[in-house]
């Protein structure tokens, strides 16, 4: 089960608990308003409860400030928006005040890797550090739990790809005989890409629900459970934002019975929400229809339909589809967003949406004739039917306030309509209950309105924070623009931020990383930076981004000398590389949207017929929160050094840099190359390597 027992000394604190609870449900305002909060600094402070469980815990007047006003947020049932630099310990401010409270909480994060975190090392060190009889459940997304049926099909089929799958899916059955929660997380060096995942796990389409023969031991239905009976859940952006528009997952039976809903890295709030309210069809969705709709047949209703013939009819129409959508483009290392009207005119394009929307007919019609058989083919009747509907949605025009493009990977195409913003939800969210909302960043805005996201979300109204980084950056890192720099339109620009990274890094035997804001000058920069290193005469260890998974990656930087990494977007935010592994953090040029892309311009319109300025109040805005994350990789605590190189001359040379460089931490500023090697010199004469 995924749920925190009750923690030592538990017991004895359950009347100061019930005390504080009635404080806070039964006083005066001016009472009810101090309780919780004076409680909170208390457990914070010099002497308090973190410090006497934990002694090398250190009192910290920025995360004492945002405790407060979490308390108090918490307290008035309010909305709070707030603003933490690094190194405040947002955490456990609002962890603190939600245990304290004794009321029913949800806290929602950015990733699988934080709920983790959250719920295996956070939470289990404070609560029993306050001595609270809290329970804690962990609830994650269908896809990351073991679904007992479709792990025996899987084993039944037969039809894995290749022998490594094999061996994966070997080794899920073995733990599978094991394991309490089903979480796959479980499973050492499981590749979050293995083709065995999508085999043994369920979605909303393929789950029998109830009728499933395993439903007595499904562990998504524990999960679930457990989650309604615990006080604080854990959930993660995906989950929260899935839930609420197809009511799969738990959270929308949970979200009503919750006093307090805290969302930890709230900048990701908007992109996610935007993934799930929208519509999406996939070529790959029709091939997996296809495969186990053979399953299915072979299992449970052999000659009755030539199942071979349907699933390689869905095969071809996806890859049909693919095609029509990547028109010209062949060679795809990454996912290359197109806008709607590249593509949707042409033959080729209705022929191949026509011809999958036969597929997925003959499909459903086989499924149909057998479906008495198995509760199988009740599931594979709705998908098809459900696929042909897509497919007609998306030949019909799109709504005025709502963009299309088509997303094109090297083996996947997806059609995607989108609405613009996720103002609605929130709105709706918020006025259905009073309960306190909580959203919290380390950026979330380049003014103290935090407009950039208090905007997109309809949150304007609600109590803002900014609470600054305690540390010194002044002291401990340094900002350097290269002057005399080809701009990153130049064709020799990539080449010259490879070149520059290897003098750098070799300063410093490694420990850099090189952030770019697009895939396509990975490749470009990791073999200029490999020459460049090769004939200096001290070779680097280069590792790139899509060379392995993000995680075997981030472990080897860190245990091998001499490492680069070079990373684009998934490496920009999330990365938490404390002490001497990353002293050095190159960004290859300013992170603006792409103007290109569709939903970027769809964005730029809307602002323009409100008669705003597209690029003050959104191009830059972007770009701003943007480099901050980046900027953040680099100073991860009180005592790291480190330089910020930004190989972009626009910084410099343009008006709007001033305001771009207000919004990174306040390092010294370098101004010449000399300056750079001398202070990457003294960083390693202090940490040598």
């Amino acid at each position: 089960m995924t749920t925190l027992p009750t923690g030592p000394g538990a017991r004895a604190s359950d009347n100061g608990r019930a005390e504080l609870a009635a404080a806070l449900d039964g006083a005066a305002p001016e009472r009810f308003c101090s309780a919780l909060a004076n409680a909170t600094r208390d457990a914070l402070g010099p002497g308090g409860a973190l410090a006497q469980a934990d002694p090398g815990f250190v009192e910290r007047e920025p995360q004492l400030r945002l405790a407060d006003a979490m308390a108090r947020a918490i307290e008035d049932r309010a909305t709070l928006v707030a603003e933490a630099g690094t190194g405040v310990g947002k955490t456990f401010a609002y962890l603190v005040p939600l245990l304290l409270s004794g009321r029913r909480a949800l806290v929602s994060t950015a990733t699988k890797n934080l709920q983790d975190q959250l719920f295996l090392r956070d939470l289990p060190r404070l609560r029993d550090a306050l001595a609270l009889p809290v329970r804690i459940a962990l609830l994650k997304g269908r896809s990351s739990y073991l679904c007992l049926h479709r792990l025996q099909m899987a084993r039944e089929s037969g039809t894995l790809p290749d022998r490594f799958a094999v061996r994966a899916l070997a080794r899920v059955e073995t733990w599978a005989q094991g394991t309490q929660t089903g979480d796959l997380a479980e499973i050492d060096g499981l590749d979050d890409r293995s083709p065995v995942i999508p085999l043994v796990t369920s979605t909303r389409d393929n789950c029998l629900g109830s009728e499933c023969p395993q439903f007595r031991d499904c562990h998504v239905v524990k999960a679930r459970r457990e989650a309604m009976a615990a006080d604080l859940v854990v959930v993660n952006h995906h989950l929260f934002f899935a839930d609420l528009s197809l009511r799969d997952s738990g959270v929308a039976e949970l979200l009503p019975t919750v006093d307090a809903a805290v969302f930890d890295e709230a900048h990701q709030l908007v992109e996610t929400g935007l993934q799930f309210l929208g519509t999406m069809l996939s070529s790959n969705q029709a091939i997996d229809f296809g495969r186990d709709l053979l399953a299915a047949g072979l299992t449970n209703a052999r000659g009755l339909a030539d199942w071979q013939t349907l699933a390689a009819g869905l095969e071809r129409a996806a890859r049909e589809m693919r095609l029509a959508c990547a028109g010209p483009l062949r060679e795809l290392k990454g996912i290359l967003k197109l806008r709607w009207d590249e593509r949707a005119n042409g033959p080729d394009f209705a022929e191949a949406l026509a011809g999958l929307a036969a597929a997925a007919d003959a499909a459903r019609d086989a499924a149909l004739l057998v479906e008495a058989s198995s509760p199988d083919f009740t599931r594979l009747v709705e998908r098809g039917r459900r696929i042909a509907e897509l497919v007609h949605g998306f030949v019909r025009p799109a709504a005025t306030d709502r963009v299309r493009w088509i997303d094109i990977g090297p083996r996947d195409a997806r059609l995607v309509e989108s609405p613009l913003h996720i103002r609605d939800l929130f709105t709706e969210q918020r006025a259905s209950a009073a309960r306190a909302w909580i959203f919290t960043s380390a950026t979330l805005g380049s003014d103290d309105d935090l407009s950039w996201f208090t905007e997109s979300a309809a949150l304007e109204d609600a109590r803002k924070l900014r609470v600054g980084s305690p540390f010194d950056y002044a002291a401990h890192a340094r900002t350097w623009v290269p002057p005399r720099f080809p701009k990153p339109a130049e064709p020799g620009h990539p080449a010259a931020v490879g070149a520059l990274a290897a003098r750098l890094a070799g300063r410093l035997g490694g420990r850099t990383f090189v952030l770019t804001t697009t895939l396509r000058v990975l490749p470009l920069i990791a073999q200029a930076l490999s020459e460049a290193a090769a004939e200096s005469g001290a070779p680097l260890n280069v590792l790139v981004q899509g060379s392995h998974p993000k995680r075997t990656l981030l472990q080897r930087f860190i245990d091998t000398p001499g490492s680069v990494l070079v990373g684009s977007a998934s490496f920009w935010e999330g990365i938490d590389v404390p002490g001497d592994a990353l002293q050095c953090v190159i960004i290859d040029k300013l992170p603006f949207p792409p103007p290109h892309d569709p939903l970027v311009q769809a964005r730029s319109k809307e602002l323009e017929s409100r008669g705003r300025d597209p690029f003050n109040d959104y191009y830059l805005s972007e770009a701003a929160i943007s480099l901050k994350q980046g900027a953040g990789r680099l100073i991860r605590s009180e005592t790291d050094l480190g330089l910020l190189v930004i190989t972009d001359p626009r910084l410099r040379q343009m008006p709007y840099g001033r305001k771009l460089r207000a919004a990174l931490p306040p390092m010294g500023t370098l101004d010449t190359e000399a300056d750079a090697l001398a202070w990457l010199d003294q960083i390693a004469a202090s940490h040598p390597f």
